[in-house]
């Protein structure tokens, strides 16, 4: 990843720095880099910003350990402020929240990726009381007949007149959808690259 050109002048050798999740894109914090921090985050893989408090380089993450991993580095239009997306490894927050601008998770579109986020974590912990964890472990078959029967119950919910059983029939085939893409070894990314590419084309 290459060094962007920046305007360092305009603000004493510091511009501001925001920072997404990369995967539900949720706006996580804001910082500020000076170019030796920027140079560091872009050597480490980690984000690393200037501490205008302890006037000193500071590591995301370096006491709590919840780094955020860099994913991409774009700078604005007047080259004064950076958008980064990171790959957070717990809370950014340091009162234990996912983002510093409030308690809530992503939205929008983006909560499909921290369900994703949500199915994996309780996949790998292995709870047996969990229907993801079971559904899971009863493999690509079962998984993709639960597909099937879900898709077909959201078609006919659709020619009928509620709308609200329809939107909870099309919320089943998201779920299931997502655990048949974990079974597989694939993610929602993957399938998004495909509708990215065909966009382009």
């Amino acid at each position: 990843m290459k060094i962007p050109k920046i305007d360092w002048n305009k603000n004493t050798g510091l511009v501001p720095a925001i920072v997404q999740d990369a995967a539900t894109l949720q706006v996580l914090m804001l910082g500020y880099m000076n170019a030796a921090a920027l140079k560091k985050t872009l050597r480490t893989k980690r984000v690393t910003f200037f501490s205008r408090i302890k006037q000193r380089l500071w590591t995301k993450g370096e006491s709590s350990k919840n780094f955020l991993h860099l994913v991409s580095l774009k700078v604005d239009c007047d080259n004064d402020t950076l958008l980064i997306t990171a790959r957070p490894d717990g809370p950014t927050c340091h009162r234990g929240t996912p983002s510093c601008f409030g308690h809530d998770g992503a939205t929008g579109v983006g909560f499909l990726a921290l369900l994703e986020r949500t199915i994996n974590v309780r996949i790998k912990s292995g709870d047996k009381m969990s229907y993801t964890v079971r559904l899971a472990k009863e493999g690509v078959a079962r998984v993709a007949k639960k597909v099937g029967e879900e898709g077909v119950e959201t078609a006919l919910a659709a020619l009928r007149s509620n709308n609200k059983e329809f939107a909870g029939e099309a919320a089943d085939l998201l779920y299931h959808l997502i655990v048949l893409l974990r079974v597989k070894k694939m993610s929602l990314s993957d399938t998004l690259a495909v509708l990215e590419k065909r966009h382009a084309g």
